[in-house]
């Protein structure tokens, strides 16, 4: 569902004490010979309130049974998400669609500022202080997925240094010992 690069690994749902936020539903009414058919489409965001969210749309001709699929849809694509207390590292952005969202860390006890899917999406992670713009496309559901994709490219700082300082030789100073001036 969403690009394959994001998923880093696969993280076992059952594990994890998950609770599920509906979003989004979309009612869709198909016109055929005899009438009109509806069918719903439910947007949901799944997480543990610990780092873990995940996104997910079912479809189907009832309302529950949309619900049902999107949240086993969001259960099977959890991601974890790095932070800092409780707010992320460093600023993400990322695109998804024609939506393009912007998620920057915030001193502790701003809060949330962040409306509809975005602000649901980083309750459901467990990200207390965040400030957040939503650009482009207010799709609900491409701005949830560009949400997770934004959160996936986040990275912990200390882990990122000590991997580049590893496979990175230390520059070392020539031994002319020139000066400037």
């Amino acid at each position: 569902m969403i690009r394959e690069a994001v998923i880093r690994s696969k993280i076992d749902a059952s594990e994890l004490a998950l609770t599920d936020k509906l979003i989004y539903i979309n009612r869709v009414s198909k016109v055929l010979k005899g009438g009109k058919r509806l069918s719903f489409a439910a947007l949901v965001v799944t997480g543990d309130g610990a780092g873990h969210v995940g996104i997910g749309v079912g479809k189907s001709n009832e309302v529950p049974e949309a619900i049902n699929k999107a949240g086993a849809v969001a259960r099977k694509h959890l991601i974890k998400v790095e932070m800092l207390g409780n707010t992320i590292p460093y600023e993400s952005r990322a695109k998804f669609g024609a939506a393009d969202v912007l998620l920057k860390p915030a001193a502790p006890g701003i809060g949330i500022i962040a409306g509809g899917s975005v602000r649901a999406i980083v309750e459901a992670a467990g990200i207390k202080d965040i400030l957040t713009k939503s650009l482009g496309s207010a799709n609900k559901a491409n701005v949830a997925k560009a949400v997770i994709v934004a959160l996936s490219q986040i990275k912990n700082p200390q882990t990122e240094k000590s991997r580049r300082l590893g496979s990175v030789a230390p520059a070392t100073k020539p031994a002319g010992g020139t000066t400037d001036g």
